[in-house]
């Protein structure tokens, strides 16, 4: 069986790596113009093809409608010289063939249409791949790197990764020839192969490739197609995979190393300019410090991301670290500052119209309330979490907060029904029995149940 990734830093915070970021426009080609008539399967279809087209055709032309679509781009590959872009496509459909193999009867790849079936992708292939070649030819590696780069871009479907990933690291390899440009398409380069490292479970080899990317990018100017300067984005890529390195650290109980590790997440996400990716950071590195041991600290660096969430108005930000808060603090038997700090939560969600917020700030001081015993005040608040949480349209939400009305619900007649055990008197004992009758409030007057049952007991049926 392998192993289950247990996280200790919420799952919510350690998101996967988003998709590859659009360096440069993506240009399509049109189809090309080679004889497609093998693709048409009914008899009417290839009879009225060749009556359009074949009538006069040379020997060549005619070769050509008989040929497969694949061996007609690459005997044209082969014609007009392009001898290295024939070699990497035919390695190519070798390469697919051999993962088909490999997956077996039964895999998603085997159900898949080959490469060399499908046209379409054919045409963007001998496009890219012919134009890539003869630019190296001239050395512009930097037309290369683009021609390489659309390829990526062109097979972006998850049964095509394997391919997106092979060009990625064509561009990362051509990349390093090219030195009129500044750095900017290596950065490009380091954080494509930073993302197909990380998605592949390779943090330590992504880390390298995002530091290279964020060193490359200090001080420019350059943004991607959306926008975003590459220095943010190469900022929120080490914030994230640091954020990572530290959480396995902090299963290892490697406590002081997540700690630097997560101070330096804290600092790029700081300079990425993302107040939330910031209040993330921060809530992060207060959690380290927690199992760290340093409470104080923990509780200093939480105040701030609160701040921060507050900010934001992000109820997850804000449940999040007054939970932590509470933690702390009941854990060193402060119950009065805790609902102190719960009651300051509350009134600012209420103030704040933050409806998820003002449950979670319920739920929490119904806990504490709970914890403690004061199981009246405990069902108070989870009653009010209820009737929130009905505001917000959210049936597991609801659900979970009747489950916190029942269990204090429960303990409240716990302590009623053990006071007449341990009484051990008649009276107590009819309590007990009139409860076990109607299943009600255990308070209520065994004298006043006996009647009732008596009486209609008595009524005519």
């Amino acid at each position: 069986m392998s192993r289950v990734k247990m996280n200790v830093l919420p799952q919510a915070i350690l998101q996967s790596p988003r998709e590859h970021p659009r360096f440069i426009e993506q240009t399509v080609c049109p189809s090309l113009d080679f004889a497609r008539i093998h693709l048409i399967k009914d008899k009417d279809g290839i009879d009225d093809y060749l009556a359009k087209n074949i009538k006069g055709l040379s020997k060549q032309e005619a070769a050509a409608n008989r040929n497969s679509y694949k061996k007609n781009i690459c005997i044209d590959m082969l014609r007009q010289g392009y001898h290295e872009s024939f070699s990497e496509l035919f390695t190519l459909i070798q390469k697919w063939n051999a993962l088909r193999e490999a997956g077996g009867p039964g895999s998603a790849i085997w159900q898949q249409k080959s490469l060399e079936e499908q046209p379409d992708k054919l045409d963007q292939l001998y496009h890219f791949l012919t134009r890539a070649e003869a630019a190296q030819r001239a050395g512009r590696y930097e037309e290369v790197y683009d021609n390489q780069l659309n390829l990526a871009y062109c097979f972006n479907d998850p049964e095509d990764k394997w391919l997106s990933n092979y060009f990625y690291e064509q561009c990362f390899n051509t990349a390093q020839l090219i030195k009129i440009d500044g750095g900017k398409r290596e950065a490009q380069a380091h954080a494509n192969m930073g993302l197909i490292n990380e998605k592949q479970g390779h943090v330590m080899k992504a880390a390298e490739h995002y530091e290279a990317f964020y060193q490359l990018t200090e001080g420019s100017t350059w943004k991607d197609e959306t926008g975003h300067t590459y220095n943010s984005l190469a900022c929120e890529h080490l914030w994230r995979i640091y954020t990572l390195l530290a959480d396995k650290m902090l299963e290892n109980k490697e406590h002081q190393q997540a700690i630097k590790m997560l101070i330096k997440a804290l600092k790029v996400a700081k300079e990425g300019g993302d107040m939330k990716t910031e209040g993330e950071a921060t809530y992060c590195l207060s959690l380290a410090y927690h199992f760290a041991g340093e409470q104080q600290r923990a509780l200093s660096i939480l105040n701030t991301a609160v701040k921060i969430f507050t900010a934001l108005c992000d109820s997850a930000g804000l449940g999040r670290a007054y939970a932590a808060i509470a933690k702390i603090l009941v854990s060193q038997g402060k119950a009065a500052e805790t609902i102190k700090y719960l009651g300051e939560f509350m009134k600012a969600a209420e103030n704040a119209h933050l409806s998820q917020s003002l449950v979670d700030a319920r739920v929490l001081l119904g806990n504490v309330y709970n914890e403690r015993g004061n199981y009246n005040e405990a069902f108070e608040y989870f009653s009010q979490a209820s009737e929130a949480a009905k505001t917000l349209n959210s049936l597991p939400l609801v659900d979970e907060t009747k489950t916190y009305c029942g269990i204090a619900k429960a303990h409240k007649l716990m302590v009623a029904f053990n006071s007449h055990i341990e009484a051990e008197d008649p009276v107590s004992l009819k309590y007990l029995l009139a409860w076990k009758e109607n299943r009600s409030d255990m308070c209520t007057d065994p004298l006043t149940v006996e009647l009732d049952i008596e009486t209609s007991a008595s009524k005519p049926l």
